[in-house]
C-alpha cells in the first residue's frame, strides 16, 4: 500500500520516464511534488525502493528503473526487453538477478555548443537491459553542457544511446552536423528542415537543412550520479 506521496513520485517518475527516456532530478521531483527539501524525496525513494516499485541502480553511476507499477497504472506500463550477451548482473533484491551489459562509451557529446564528432570507445559502462530499446546496437556518451538541462539531462550525465539513422519528432537524438559536430538535441523535421531544438532557454535553436545533419541514434536511458 502506497500513501499519496509515494503514488504521485512513483507516477511522476514513470511519466517523465516515458516522454523523455530518463528519469528525473531529485530537484524536479522535490519541485513536482511541492516538498521543501530533497531529504523527503531521499525518504520516498527509499520507500519505493523498498516495496518493490522501483529499483536504484549502482555501477558507475546511480540510476532508477521501476520495477513495477500499482494495479491502477500497470496499463501503462510496458517494460522493455533487450537482446544480446549478458554480463555479470548488478545486485537488485535479495535472490533476483538483474542482468547488465557492458557498453562502451565513445567519448563525451555536446549538449550545448556542439563539439567534435566522438568514434573512440573511451572506457565501458554497466547498463540494465530494461533500460535498453529493443532490437539494435546501443552505446553510451557522457553529456558535456546544460543545454538539455529541462529534460532532465545534466552536465556529467551519461546518455544510453540506440543507434539509429532516422528519427520522429519530439525525439532527443545524437545529431552529426556538417560531419564534424556532434549535439545531443530535441529532433524537429519541417519540411526539408530540421531543428535541433535545446531544453534549455539560454540557448537556441539551430535550423538546417536535412543534408546537413546526419542522425546517429536516440536517446533511451540516463545514468546519473548522486
Amino acid at each position: 500500500m502506497l500513501t499519496r506521496k509515494q503514488l504521485d513520485l512513483l507516477q511522476f517518475i514513470h511519466s517523465r520516464m516515458k516522454t523523455d527516456g530518463v528519469p528525473p532530478s531529485f530537484d524536479e521531483m522535490k519541485e513536482a511534488l511541492d516538498l521543501r527539501s530533497k531529504s523527503g524525496i531521499h525518504r520516498l525513494i527509499t520507500a519505493l525502493e523498498e516495496r518493490g516499485f522501483i529499483r536504484r541502480l549502482a555501477h558507475r553511476a546511480r540510476a532508477i528503473e521501476i520495477v513495477r507499477l500499482p494495479e491502477s497504472m500497470e496499463k501503462d506500463f510496458h517494460p522493455k526487453g533487450i537482446d544480446g550477451d549478458v554480463t555479470s548482473p548488478p545486485t537488485g533484491f535479495p535472490g533476483e538477478a538483474v542482468h547488465a551489459l557492458e557498453l562502451p562509451v565513445m567519448g563525451r557529446i555536446a549538449a550545448g555548443t556542439p563539439i567534435e564528432a566522438i568514434s573512440e570507445t573511451s572506457h565501458h559502462v554497466a547498463v540494465p537491459g530494461t533500460m535498453l530499446s529493443g532490437r539494435g546496437r546501443h552505446y553510451a556518451l557522457e553529456v558535456k553542457g546544460d543545454s538539455m538541462i529541462d529534460a532532465g539531462i545534466n552536465d556529467g550525465d551519461v546518455v544510453v544511446i540506440r543507434e539509429q539513422t532516422t528519427a520522429d519528432n519530439g525525439e532527443i537524438v545524437v545529431a552529426l552536423v556538417e560531419g564534424h559536430e556532434a549535439t545531443l538535441k530535441r529532433f524537429r523535421r519541417k519540411g526539408n528542415m530540421i531543428a535541433l531544438e535545446a531544453a534549455n532557454p539560454a540557448y537556441e535553436t539551430r535550423i538546417l537543412r536535412s543534408d546537413q545533419i546526419r542522425i546517429q541514434g536516440r536517446l533511451v536511458g540516463l545514468i546519473r550520479s548522486y
